[in-house]
């Protein structure tokens, strides 16, 4: 099967929580991550085209980013989003961090 996806998913796990419909921040668990979504390990997998905020740390921020996202896939246990339009600081802080994993597997 032909792999579909614009950016590679790196093995990251970064500490991310997702605001719920209710407006509480949960907890979730990153499995991957790209320049384009993120895979969510969570017990709050929400349905196909939500949209939902990400707060994660990123490089050079000295606060957590807030990444709007969709939900385009989910499966008992987490969610595959995908990253809507960020600004030039989170944009920059996740091309570092998925840089820096690059370098240290090279």
């Amino acid at each position: 099967m032909r792999e579909k996806r614009k950016h590679p998913r790196k093995q990251l796990h970064p500490r991310v929580k997702i605001r719920l419909r209710s407006g509480e921040w949960v907890e979730a668990r990153c499995g991957d991550i790209s320049l384009g979504g993120a895979y969510l390990e969570t017990p709050h997998a929400l349905s196909f085209g939500s949209s939902v905020e990400l707060a994660f740390e990123l490089p050079d921020l000295d606060h957590d980013a807030i990444v709007p996202a969709v939900v385009r896939w989910t499966k008992p246990g987490g969610m595959g989003v995908q990253f809507c339009a960020m600004g030039a600081r989170e944009t920059h802080g996740l091309v570092t961090l998925l840089a820096g994993v690059a370098a240290r597997v090279a």
